[in-house]
């Protein structure tokens, strides 16, 4: 029906609104209700969209362009699983003797549970002053546990070999550091 309505508007749904709009701007659009409703007429661009068919209130569409508002971002979800530690780079700064150096890195823990227990392996290369490197020793320490889930921690060592393995002219360098053991 046309009652009640201003030239270039299209009739309104009897009951309120029904249905959804393609959302073009055009105002065309299929009215769809439970009950099957009809497909809607075509409006004026901009206008909303025509009434459903027998056995369903119909629809009039949005004239498109706008979306449902949307809620706020919710906090930011804690990790989960078992603990996970990751390493971020080897500082070296040099220490009184040849034969140290001292070693800051920073642990991040991007499980869930929190890091209890576990060992870093630093491996300090022997190096000659032409740069040839002629060994390579290991050196074990605990980590500064606990670090707890999603958390970082930063710890500096002094990683030293013997005495005797740097001659004069030589020196260390703690190149590589892996993590194993933890819980």
């Amino acid at each position: 029906s046309t009652r009640g309505r201003s030239p270039g508007q299209s009739p309104q749904a009897p009951s309120g609104r029904g249905g959804t709009d393609g959302g073009d701007g055009t105002g065309a659009g299929s009215g769809t209700t439970p009950g099957g409703g009809g497909s809607g007429g075509t409006g004026d661009t901009g206008s909303p969209g025509g009434s459903g068919g027998p056995g369903g209130t119909g629809g009039s569409g949005d004239s498109g362009g706008s979306a449902p508002p949307q809620s706020p971002p919710g906090t930011p979800s804690t990790p989960t699983g078992p603990a996970e530690l990751t390493l971020g780079d080897l500082v070296r700064t040099a220490a009184d003797d040849r034969w140290c150096e001292k070693v800051t890195i920073e642990f991040r823990n991007i499980g869930g549970a929190p890091v209890t227990t576990g060992k870093i392996t630093f491996a300090t290369h022997i190096i000659d002053s032409l740069g040839i490197d002629w060994a390579t020793v290991e050196s074990a320490y605990d980590l500064p546990v606990p670090i707890k889930a999603g958390g970082k921690k930063e710890k500096t060592w002094e990683v030293c070999v013997d005495a005797w393995r740097v001659p004069l002219g030589m020196h260390i360098e703690t190149q590589d550091a892996s993590v194993t053991g933890t819980k």
